[in-house]
């Protein structure tokens, strides 16, 4: 297939600028036999008792600086992934790219070009200090693009799951941006169970496919982490019956690239870097309900979807959000996804 395949006509009054009045006040699209519109609050009743939501407890940081050379040109950061105390990898928005050995200056802070690969550089921050609590002296909530507001004190909460955790993600895992305290405590008096991974997400999320070939598209890296208690709860929920829900697609990635990984569906514990690229043909082996939000027109979240709901139905289903004028993209509404073939 190809980049074009996976197209569809959005008008921009549907792209949500800020987020519902409560988290969960979304609708909810459930593209099943038919499609059905719900709201997100519905969501225990369609479920069953014994399944499991895996939720994504991946913290975002203040990942967007601005600085400037040393030769007085202006920088935008945008931070892709911390890789110790010391260092990260970022996209520059710059005039002219940096070489290695060049300085940017962000207020009495010193930041040094160590290199670069294809659109990332290696950035290492000068002195003394640690590279975490410079993001959370200078840097700022990163919105995705499509978000043209700068961000407020609205944004710092709503763009942050209630699970959030650990630090490291530079875009939220939005399907989990729809809960809440009622919401989950509904979910647990209809006996169904949760569980964490995570999965620091990365701006290359945003990124759109410069090829037409899919076969062609290099996915960027992100790291994920699955721990024991995972595990134990997949194995149980598989024993007892339960289905197996991925809330979000970064979900959906980490728990697919660890069963790639080990060569099994019954994960062992691990951390892991991945760049599974999930297109139609793909056969998931861990996955059985996929609960995400509505995706960029021909972007590789899209192509995941429309593999775990097939391509046809899941273009269909998208042709109804927007005549039903559903909210797309991070602060919009939902989608529960049952899957192509069971």
């Amino acid at each position: 297939m190809r980049r074009a395949d996976f197209h569809y006509e959005l008008p921009p009054e549907l792209i949500a600028q800020h987020p519902s009045a409560e988290r969960s006040a979304s609708r909810l699209l459930h593209v099943g036999a038919t499609l059905a519109d719900r709201h997100i609050r519905e969501l225990p009743q369609l479920l069953s008792p014994g399944d499991l939501l895996v939720f994504n407890d991946t913290r975002v940081i203040p990942a967007r600086l601005y600085g400037r050379k040393s030769t007085g040109g202006q920088v935008e950061i945008l931070v892709e992934r911390v890789l110790d105390a010391r260092r990260f990898l970022a996209q520059l928005g710059v005039s002219k790219k940096p070489k290695a050995g060049g300085v940017i200056e962000l207020g009495e802070d010193r930041l040094t070009v160590l290199g670069r690969e294809d659109d990332l550089f290696e950035l290492q921050l000068q002195g003394e200090g640690e590279v975490m609590a410079f993001l959370e002296r200078a840097g700022r909530l990163p919105l995705p693009p499509y978000i043209t507001h700068a961000p407020d004190a609205g944004d710092a909460e709503r763009y942050q799951t209630v699970f959030a955790r650990e630090p490291g993600a530079v875009a939220a895992p939005t399907a989990g941006l729809h809960f809440d305290a009622p919401l989950l405590a509904a979910l647990k008096a209809r006996g169904v169970q949760t569980a964490t991974l995570t999965l620091h997400v990365g701006a290359g999320t945003f990124q759109p496919l410069r090829v037409e070939d899919l076969s062609q598209h290099r996915m960027h890296a992100e790291r994920y982490v699955i721990d024991a208690a995972l595990c134990e709860a997949l194995a149980q929920t598989r024993a007892r019956g339960g289905r197996i829900v991925a809330v979000g697609t970064t979900v959906t990635r980490a728990l697919e690239s660890a069963a790639a990984a080990q060569d099994s569906a019954a994960l062992q514990p691990m951390r892991g870097e991945t760049r599974l690229f999930i297109t139609p043909g793909y056969r998931f082996a861990v996955v059985q309900r996929l609960l995400t939000n509505f995706h960029l027109p021909e972007s590789t979240l899209m192509m995941l979807v429309c593999a775990f709901g097939g391509h046809e139905r899941m273009m269909a289903a998208y042709r109804h959000a927007v005549a039903a004028r559903y909210r797309f993209f991070s602060y919009g509404d939902a989608m529960l996804i049952e899957p192509e073939t069971p």
